[in-house]
């Protein structure tokens, strides 16, 4: 990976406590995947930061090879990779999101 790519994803995750790779950003998804992250993360009411991916290619394959993981969205807690659409819908719905989201957010 192009080191500079790299710097720049480190910069994301590592500067925001939640920090979501997806197609579109929070306002305007591009995708139902990216869409359901975004409705998750908005019903719990914290604060969030996105990344277009289709508005900057070398992120987009970047984020892919950074995280190991094939698919976007890829959601970030606390610098963490806790994964895409699928696991956040587990998450929430066990009740293990609010509270990773509360720990990130209290520290």
């Amino acid at each position: 990976m192009n080191p500079d790519v790299k710097a720049k994803i480190d910069n994301l995750v590592q500067n925001n406590k939640i920090m979501v790779f997806m197609k579109g950003n929070k306002l305007m998804p591009q995708c139902g995947f990216s869409n359901n992250v975004v409705q998750i993360l908005s019903t719990l009411g914290v604060p969030f930061e996105t990344s277009d991916v289709l508005e900057d290619y070398e992120i987009r394959q970047g984020i892919k090879e950074y995280s190991n993981w094939p698919t976007i969205p890829q959601v970030y807690i606390n610098g963490e990779l806790i994964g895409g659409s699928d696991i956040m819908i587990e998450l929430y719905q066990s009740g293990e999101l609010q509270q990773k989201v509360e720990v990130a957010l209290a520290s």
